[in-house]
């Protein structure tokens, strides 16, 4: 048990580092929590940093998740037997997902989790059959909608909203389909804002301008 809630200390602290913050400090010595969406996630640093900071931002994010499910789990695995290794697994990777959301380096004030989320799923899709089908599909309906609207929220409550339903079509466990409910209520909580806007006709579009626009 000490084990597990090490991995799950881990995993949370992991996805706590944010590298948004982290690269507008060392980059442009701002607070990319003050400029554009204030949002610490990858879409704002496009827009505030820069095309290569923003890819930067993306990758790493993809890794604070994947880290814990691909590594992580396999350190705790091999010294406990409590839970399966898909199991835990999930529990490292939620845990991940909670740091990147809510980081304790930000006074519990994250990202948005897509990014970090996908890169649980990666990290699950390796060891699960059929799972690399369901995430393929859910990145063609992302890339498909982004290039349709240009709206990266928009492309992201489709993509989570369209997870389960795929992951039941494409045959997977109930852990999957359960796991899968969470993820996407836990993306499509953290976008109400957004949702809002959409529907408003007021979400912003992505471009890739490298001025900086205070947020006020």
């Amino acid at each position: 048990m000490m084990q597990i809630l090490l991995g799950i200390l881990s995993s949370y602290l992991i996805g706590s580092i944010p590298t948004a913050y982290i690269l507008g400090r060392l980059l442009k010595g701002i607070d990319i929590r003050k400029f554009g969406s204030g949002n610490v996630g990858a879409t704002n640093a496009l827009r505030v940093l820069g095309k290569k900071a923003g890819i930067l931002v993306l990758l790493l994010d993809v890794l604070k998740g994947f880290i814990p499910v691909f590594f992580i789990v396999n350190l705790v695995f091999s010294t406990t037997a409590l839970v399966s290794e898909e199991t835990l697994g999930v529990i490292l990777g939620i845990s991940g997902i909670c740091g990147h959301n809510w980081t304790i380096f930000l006074n519990f004030k994250g990202g948005k989790g897509v990014a970090t989320t996908f890169g649980v799923l990666i990290g699950l899709a390796v060891k699960t059959v059929g799972l690399a089908y369901v995430v393929g599909v859910a990145v063609a309906i992302w890339i498909s909608v982004f290039l349709v609207s240009r709206i990266v929220s928009l492309s992201s409550i489709l993509a989570a909203a369209s997870f389960p339903l795929l992951a039941i079509i494409f045959g997977q466990s109930p852990m999957v389909i359960g796991t899968g409910i969470l993820l996407s209520i836990f993306i499509l909580m953290r976008h109400r804002s957004n949702f809002y806007r959409i529907l408003q006709g007021k979400e912003s579009r992505v471009t890739f301008k490298k001025k900086l626009s205070s947020s006020g």
